[in-house]
C-alpha cells in the first residue's frame, strides 16, 4: 500500500503544523519515501530541521535557492512524486492552488506534479466557512484535487467548530485509497467482522475473544480498492473505515438478519465474523442468581449463517469466503467446511500458533479453494493477510465476468 511510495508532504503557516511532524512518522513507518517542502509560513511553527530528521531527507524551503536549484528541484520534486499531501492546508494555500498561482515552492511544485494531490485544510471555523474558502474548495475538487475535510472541535484559537486538521490515522488512509488502483469500482462486498453477544441474562453472554481486526481489516481493503462496502459487526472497538457503510449488531439471529438482507445484491461476501455457535433459548430479564446446586445451562445452536449463504449460491453468484479457526487438523477441517458449506474460497489458522487468531495484529493463514489447492502465507499482519485474501476474490470475480461474457 504505502511501502516503497514517494510521497511529498507540503508544510503550510498554520498551527496544525506541529502535527505534520507525527504524519512524517507514520508514513516512513508505513515504508514510504517522504519529501517535505515547507512554506516561509510553516517555518514559524516548526523547524525544517525537525522534517528533515523525521523524513531522511533535505527539506525544501527556498525555490532559488542554488543547491535545489541545481538540477531544476521543483520539477524534480514533482515529477517523483507519486503522491502530494498538503497538510495542513491553510486557507491561503487553497486560494493560490485554486487560481493556479505559484510564487513559492511548494505552490510551484504543485503546479508542476501530474500526481494526485490530496489537501487537509486546517483553520478558524469562520474562515473555513467563508464564501471564498467554500468557492475555492469547489474549484479544487473541479479541478481534480483529492480533499480530506477538517473535523469539528476546539480549536487553537479558544473557538469551536469546523477546522480542526483530520485525524492523522484518517489522514494516512486516505493516502492509502489514493496509491491503490481501484479494481474493485463498480463491485459491492459485504464483509462481517467481530464476535456475537449471546445473553444468558443482562450481565452474562456467550462468546469468543474476536476483536474483529481481521473483518475491518477487509473492510478497509476492499474500499481501498473502490469498492462499495457494507460491514456487518459484532461488538467491535474499532472505528469503521471511511466510506463503508457499518452496520452494528450484536447476537448472530440480528447478524444473519443484517446479512440475509443484503446478500442477494453482493458480487462478494467475506464471513469474516466469530459467530457464537450456541445462545441461550430464552435470556432471562433479571440477572440469575448463583445456585450452588445449578450446574447446567440450557442451549439453543444459532443458526449457521455461512451455510445459509453456501445454499442460496444456488441462485445467486456471488463469490463466498469463510474463514476456519482451528485447533488441529487444519487442512482436513477446513476442506470439510469448505466443501459443506459450497464456499469459493476458506482462509484457515491454527489458533495454537503465535501471532495467529483472535486479538493480534499478525495473522498465519492457508487459503484453500474448491479445486484442492493451498495457499500458505508468511506471518503478516492483517491488513496484509486481507490484501492476499482480495486478489484471489478479484481473480474469481475476474473469471465469472469472463464466463458471463
Amino acid at each position: 500500500m504505502l511501502e516503497g511510495k514517494s510521497i511529498l508532504v507540503g508544510v503550510t503557516g498554520g498551527i496544525a503544523a506541529y502535527k505534520t511532524a507525527e504524519l512524517v512518522r507514520y508514513l516512513v513507518k508505513a515504508g514510504a519515501g517522504v519529501r517535505v517542502i515547507m512554506t516561509a509560513a510553516a517555518q514559524q511553527f516548526i523547524t525544517p530541521l525537525t522534517l528533515q530528521t523525521l523524513s531522511g531527507q533535505p527539506v525544501g524551503t527556498d525555490l532559488f535557492g542554488l543547491e535545489s536549484e541545481s538540477r531544476i528541484g521543483h520539477i524534480h520534486m514533482a515529477r517523483t512524486a507519486q503522491l502530494v499531501v498538503v497538510a495542513p492546508a491553510t486557507a491561503n494555500i487553497m486560494a493560490k492552488m485554486a487560481a493556479g498561482i505559484a510564487d513559492d515552492y511548494l505552490s510551484t511544485t504543485i503546479l508542476a506534479t501530474t500526481a494526485p494531490v490530496l489537501i487537509c485544510p486546517a483553520m478558524n471555523a469562520v474562515m473555513w466557512e467563508h464564501p471564498a474558502t467554500r468557492r475555492n474548495l469547489g474549484t479544487l475538487r473541479e479541478l481534480g484535487y483529492h480533499v480530506h475535510e477538517p473535523e469539528a472541535g476546539p480549536l487553537a484559537c479558544k473557538e469551536e467548530g469546523a477546522g480542526r486538521l483530520a485525524e492523522l490515522p484518517a489522514i494516512v488512509e486516505s493516502c492509502r485509497r489514493l496509491l491503490t488502483p481501484p479494481t474493485l469500482r463498480g463491485k459491492r462486498v459485504l464483509v462481517s467482522a467481530g464476535p456475537t453477544w449471546e445473553f444468558l441474562d443482562p450481565v452474562r453472554f456467550i462468546s469468543n475473544p474476536s476483536t474483529g481486526k481481521m473483518g475491518y481489516a477487509l473492510a478497509a481493503a476492499a474500499a481501498r480498492r473502490a469498492a462499495e462496502v457494507h460491514l456487518v459487526s459484532g461488538p467491535a472497538r474499532i472505528c469503521a473505515p471511511p466510506g463503508v457503510d457499518l452496520q452494528k449488531v450484536t447476537t448472530a439471529i440480528e447478524m444473519k438478519e443484517a446479512i440475509s438482507r443484503m446478500a442477494d445484491g453482493m458480487d462478494a461476501i467475506i464471513m469474516a465474523a466469530a459467530v457464537s455457535d450456541y445462545r441461550a433459548p430464552e435470556a432471562s430479564p433479571q440477572k440469575v442468581k448463583k445456585i450452588e446446586e445449578q450446574s447446567h445451562i440450557a442451549l439453543a445452536r444459532n443458526p449457521d449463517i455461512l451455510a445459509a449463504l453456501g445454499k442460496a449460491r444456488k441462485t445467486a453468484r456471488y463469490v463466498l469466503v469463510g474463514f476456519a479457526a482451528e485447533t488441529e487438523h487444519l487442512i482436513e477441517n477446513a476442506t470439510e467446511k469448505l466443501v459443506r458449506k459450497n464456499l469459493d474460497l476458506i482462509v484457515a489458522n491454527d489458533l495454537t500458533e503465535t501471532g495467529s487468531g483472535f486479538g493480534g495484529d499478525t495473522n498465519h493463514v492457508k487459503i484453500l479453494d474448491r479445486e484442492g489447492g493451498v495457499t500458505e502465507l508468511p506471518l503478516m499482519s492483517k491488513e496484509a493477510v486481507a490484501e492476499k485474501i482480495l486478489d484471489r476474490v478479484e481473480l474469481l470475480l475476474d473469471e465469472r465476468t469472463s464466463e458471463g461474457a
